[in-house]
């Protein structure tokens, strides 16, 4: 189990590597910079600041430069909010998707896992087709169509919540739901089949001919074996989720960190848009680390491979 976590780990950070150094050459290539605005700058001015925050330096040593101060956790100065680094403003945007995240991944598991078991339990039966029908409404239709239905009807129409902000406790509701459905219609369609897989088994019809109540082979002895893909599924699932929606933010008006790096990445604030990539991709790397571990701890098969 330990090998298998090491070659894992160590994978990962290789991984890592690469993203931080494309996305470092990549924002480079990218025509403008962060000084560029409608009202051209002066050359005196701009020389300035670049010669303050390094872009002055060749490529090559400005990269090093970062690969050194990321070493110490630092991710530098913001290039558009004078006098704040990028750590405080990831710190301060962090949380809330955070918040959003939880709430959302909630509504995902809750809706999703009953979802599916209901499927597989009452397979070719109307609640298999309606949660069928559920899940692929789910799949279909896109996050950035049913957010503005949300709130149209529950927040314009019926005045239920708030069309947008993050101010009370109520606020949290439509766009955790919104988010959450995304990502239940996966989760439903990955438990049924799991479900299914499992309920075939041999040793699954020896535990209903010894007498063993519903609940008991359902809960016991199918539902491990049967959520092994959705275990497989979470991590990236999971990455997204509490990371936020970029679509979700932007038309609930969350102030969150997916809306911060679109806007990092119209303002060009290099700094920010490559703090903001790495704490998403160390988040993805660290729960699929996460997801295989719980994986080959339910399927040892898994550490073979």
């Amino acid at each position: 189990m330990l090998r298998f976590i090491r070659s894992r780990l160590l994978q990962s950070i290789f991984a890592l590597y690469i993203i931080i150094t494309a996305t470092f050459f990549l924002l480079r290539f990218v025509p403008g910079g962060p000084f560029t605005a409608e009202k051209a700058v002066p050359k005196e001015i701009l020389r300035n600041l670049e010669a303050h925050y390094g872009l002055n330096q060749p490529l090559y040593r400005q990269y090093f430069s970062y690969l050194g101060a990321l070493v110490h956790g630092d991710l530098g100065p913001s290039f558009k909010y004078s006098n704040r680094t990028v750590n405080e403003i990831l710190a301060e945007k962090l949380p809330v998707s955070l918040e959003l995240g939880l709430w959302s991944l909630a509504v995902a598991l809750l809706l999703g896992l009953t979802l599916g078991m209901i499927a597989a339990l009452r397979r070719n039966t109307w609640a298999d087709y309606l949660a069928s029908a559920v899940g692929m409404i789910g799949l279909s239709v896109p996050s950035f169509v049913i957010g503005p239905l949300c709130v149209l009807a529950f927040a314009i129409h019926a005045g239920w919540f708030n069309a947008s902000g993050w101010y009370f406790p109520t606020d949290r509701v439509l766009p955790s739901l919104v988010l959450g459905l995304a990502y239940a219609a996966p989760i439903s369609r990955l438990t049924r089949g799991g479900m299914l897989e499992v309920l075939n088994q041999d040793y699954i019809r020896t535990a209903r001919a010894k007498g063993a109540s519903e609940l008991r082979v359902v809960f016991k002895h199918s539902l491990r074996g049967g959520l092994l893909p959705v275990v497989s599924y979470l991590g990236p699932a999971i990455a997204g989720i509490l990371t936020g929606s970029f679509v979700i933010e932007t038309i609930f008006q969350i102030p969150g960190l997916g809306r911060e790096f679109v806007t990092s990445a119209f303002n060009r604030d290099y700094t920010l848009v490559l703090g903001t990539v790495i704490l998403y991709a160390t988040l993805l790397m660290g729960l699929n680390l996460a997801a295989d571990i719980a994986q080959a701890w339910m399927n040892p098969k898994v550490r073979l491979e």
